[in-house]
């Protein structure tokens, strides 16, 4: 009887030998896994489809973007894979449409929460109401001045992360520098930052006390760190970008900052997704993944990855740029989001405020020409003069209004010759107040040479200026001395005498690298920016451009 037992015995585990042997292996099997990165950038709070749109590869354009759609592509894409994560670039808010804005874009915090966000780098656009209040937008809190108008804010669930924005007085970043995240037992890390630009294209004042690190440098430092704690799977999150000149899912003559970001990274890096340029485009870059998805949530890149177990790194890495189309169902928990806030700010938004002139419609435009200017540029510069020429004392009266390109989001859209209060709000939605300073004449010719000496993307950043005032500028002179000309009332201005000038609040203290402004003095607060644009508009319409050329290049 012992004798058959041992033989059942020898017999069992032979056969599960065999079977074993002959059997894949279950390690084979489960050391690749597949993860699902989808990532947005530059969502800017826009809720709505409004206008927004994408041209697609065949030159057509269809309408595109806005949360309930984004929203259902996202849900779409995760039930692809369970080994989902949803992540961002940077600004999710700031310069965002009055539905977000006028709440201060709560309403966006809680339409990312809804849709499945997990991380968020700081873009520059998340501190254009300071350092505090972005803290506000992670922590939660009602508001300290507007109290919380719809509901209490409970904050962001998702997590910021700031890997090279340091508080001074503690030297410590003000968000975590990475998140980590583990999928099937393989852990990949997530550095997230904003451009090392960012104190120069936001107010000064809401940033003091924090210093802004070199990209790559933040980055190679950290590395290190992750790799002791054996992360080897490395992405980076960063509000900085490129531009291309070809579709959205190409990489044709990939150039800005992120090229040069890139290829001074440590090669442990393999993947970045980036933003700031509002470009759309999946490129390679020194044999490193690079993908970037337009603006406004018109766009979601689909990042597929295969994590090896045995190296603990990546095995592949594909990317594509998914349109947000309109042919899924809207996601009702968005669509329920926003009708709460529109209750509150249809009033508000659909004033009618002023109109454009029948020959200007539909709209009056934020593109400049080769000069620099723009039709809507000049009205704005116009409309803050006349809101600060003659105050209460009329010896502080500004004589000359500049206003920053960059701070025109939008053209003057009308689709019926009416403007509403939403739709100016759109082109002028950072609430900025109108500052009036005596500069000398020597200081304004500083402001201009500014214009292109400026490290920002190495771009020209022209300033439009108010109506009896002009210069002229030559592209080929040497830097500091490219501008002549300059005249008031066609009176040549004197470098020796002072002169009153309005800025916004943000040009005032030294935005956009304009630093010469904050030495202006005997400074004069005034009214917020869209209060004089509203008056502007409604003492003036039907509205239309003045296309006299106030700039001239020789």
């Amino acid at each position: 009887m012992k004798k058959y037992a041992i033989a059942f015995i020898v017999t069992f585990f032979l056969a599960l030998t065999t079977a074993i042997l002959s059997a894949p292996s279950a390690i084979t099997q489960s050391r690749f896994v597949n993860v699902q990165i989808l990532a947005i950038n530059d969502f800017h709070g826009n809720l709505e489809t409004g206008n927004l749109s994408i041209k697609l590869p065949n030159q057509t354009t269809i309408p595109a973007g806005g949360a309930e759609y984004l929203a259902s592509h996202i849900q779409k894409l995760r039930s692809t894979n369970p080994n989902t994560i949803v992540v961002s670039a940077g600004d999710t808010i700031g310069a965002s449409p009055l539905l977000s804005a006028l709440f201060h874009d709560e309403p966006a915090i809680a339409a990312l929460d809804q849709i499945g966000l997990d991380l968020n780098a700081v873009g520059n656009h998340e501190f254009d109401q300071g350092y505090l209040e972005l803290l506000r937008m992670q922590k939660g809190g009602c508001h300290p001045i507007d109290g919380c108008r719809v509901e209490p804010f409970k904050g962001a669930k998702f997590k910021f992360l700031a890997a090279n924005v340091i508080d001074k007085s503690t030297g410590k970043t003000i968000f975590p520098a990475y998140a980590i995240k583990e999928f099937d037992g393989i852990k990949m890390a997530f550095i997230g930052m904003t451009l090392e630009g960012t104190p120069r294209i936001v107010s000064p004042a809401g940033v003091a006390g924090l210093d802004f690190m070199n990209e790559a440098n933040t980055v190679n430092a950290l590395v290190p760190e992750l790799k002791k704690m054996g992360i080897k799977a490395i992405a980076v999150l960063i509000h900085e970008g490129g531009a291309q000149t070809g579709i959205y899912n190409e990489c044709k003559d990939i150039s800005g900052a992120i090229v040069n970001i890139v290829k001074r990274t440590n090669p442990e890096v393999d993947l970045f997704i980036t933003g700031h340029t509002h470009q759309a485009y999946t490129c390679v870059i020194d044999n490193r993944y690079v993908t970037s998805a337009a603006s406004f949530g018109r766009l979601v890149t689909d990042i597929d990855i295969t994590l090896d177990r045995t190296t603990q790194d990546f095995s592949t890495i594909k990317a594509n740029n998914v349109v947000v189309s309109h042919d899924l169902p809207k996601t009702a928990a968005l669509t329920n989001l926003i009708n709460k806030y529109k209750a509150v700010a249809f009033p508000i938004s659909n004033r009618i405020i002023g109109s454009i002139s029948p020959n200007s419609q539909p709209n009056i435009s934020r593109t400049i020409n080769k000069v620099g200017e723009s039709e809507l540029g000049q009205i704005i510069a116009d409309a803050q003069l006349a809101a600060t020429k003659s105050p209460t004392k009329s010896q502080d009266g500004a004589a000359i209004a500049f206003m920053n390109s960059g701070g025109i989001r939008s053209d003057l859209i009308s689709t019926d010759g009416n403007v509403t209060y939403g739709q100016a709000f759109t082109v002028q939605p950072f609430g900025n107040n109108l500052v009036t300073m005596t500069v000398t004449g020597a200081e304004i010719k500083q402001l201009l040479e500014e214009q292109f000496d400026n490290p920002m993307v190495g771009q020209k950043r022209i300033l439009q200026i108010s109506q009896g005032f002009s210069y002229t500028w030559t592209p080929n002179a040497l830097t500091g001395n490219k501008v002549s000309n300059i005249k008031l009332n066609n009176m040549p201005i004197n470098p020796n005498l002072d002169y009153r000038i309005t800025v916004n609040s943000f040009l005032a203290d030294g935005g956009d690298n304009f630093t010469v402004l904050r030495a202006g003095r005997d400074r004069l607060v005034g009214v917020v920016d869209m209060a004089a644009f509203e008056s502007y508009l409604r003492d003036r319409s039907p509205l239309k451009p003045n296309p006299m050329p106030r700039i001239t290049v020789n």
